[in-house]
């Protein structure tokens, strides 16, 4: 790929732990010119890679077992990151219950994609958070 196609790939951030979908995702999207992916294996990485850089969108996994984790997320809408505070955003989560959608809709979420899922439907996300050009 052209070295002007890739500056002019939007930059997006992907906080997702299992290191085989996030490995497979941001290579895919930056393959078909979709994003710049900025990968992330934690929220403790994310929260350093946010306030240093400014991106378009984030996917961002929010919980694991019953563990749910909204920080990223309000970190962004409170502005406490180098990127806009309404940038869209798209969250991964295991389960969805209504108190969850609820908590989400309240951060103005983008879109909630539920694990499992295949990895085009990440990247039809990573899609829709492009901005337009």
């Amino acid at each position: 790929m052209p070295e002007h196609s890739k500056a002019r790939q939007p930059p997006m951030l992907l906080v997702e732990p299992e290191t085989m979908l996030r490995r497979t995702v941001a290579l895919t999207a930056r393959s078909l010119g979709l994003a710049d992916i900025h990968e992330a294996a934690s929220a403790a990485l994310a929260r350093q890679i946010l306030r240093q850089q400014s991106f378009c969108g984030a996917i961002i996994a929010v919980n694991s077992g019953e563990a749910i984790d909204l920080g990223l997320l309000d970190q962004i809408r409170e502005g406490d990151s180098a990127s806009q505070r309404n940038m869209p955003i798209a969250v991964l989560a295991e389960n969805c219950t209504g108190e969850l959608l609820a908590a989400l809709r309240e951060r103005a979420v983008t879109r909630v994609i539920v694990k499992p899922f295949r990895a085009r439907i990440l990247l039809d996300a990573f899609g829709a958070l492009v901005p337009p050009a």
